[in-house]
């Protein structure tokens, strides 16, 4: 009997780490409601009128905005005296103007690796403890991972969207 349990156990975690892997992916288009549905500490975080840069006037080319989605989540260890007490996995966005949106799809690495940059200060700051659900909690993130975006880039970034956030104990 416990080599039956001895052989089952590399198969029983093989299948749990496949289930997890699935559960965590990134939402594709169009099962994203689906997908908020299922994280259990999950907030979809709207807009501010204070992380919003208002349009230029109108001149004559389109100033709506687009959405440009990071292909897959930011990971964001939690660590604590030396080890790794959780891990955040945040799925952001980057709202800019329509014409701008695949000059922003250029440039995703350098945005890519300044929010990544501010999460793990934000992380490292103790930004993460607690209640970090709060509107107080996440308006102080969205500021500041608008601030990094804007910083890495001269492309017009109107706000960074927060659609998944969760935290895995680990």
């Amino acid at each position: 009997m416990t080599k039956i349990l001895f052989l089952s156990a590399p198969v029983i975690a093989l299948v749990a780490g496949i289930a997890a892997g699935d559960y965590l992916r990134p939402a594709s288009p169009g099962s994203e409601a689906e997908d908020n549905a299922s994280l259990s500490p999950l907030i979809e975080a709207k807009n501010d009128a204070d992380t919003r840069q208002d349009p230029p006037a109108n001149t004559g080319t389109d100033v709506r905005t687009a959405t440009f989605s990071f292909p897959s989540q930011f990971f964001v260890p939690l660590m604590r005296n030396g080890d790794m007490g959780a891990m955040m996995i945040l799925t952001l966005s980057v709202e800019t103007a329509k014409d701008q949106l695949e000059a922003m799809k250029q440039q995703e690495h350098r945005l890519r690796d300044a929010l990544l940059r501010q999460l793990l200060i934000h992380a490292n700051t103790g930004g993460f403890d607690g209640n970090f659900t709060t509107e107080v909690s996440l308006r102080v993130l969205r500021e500041s991972l608008l601030k990094a975006a804007r910083h890495a880039t001269t492309l017009p970034v109107h706000a960074v969207l927060i659609e998944d956030i969760a935290r895995q104990d680990g």
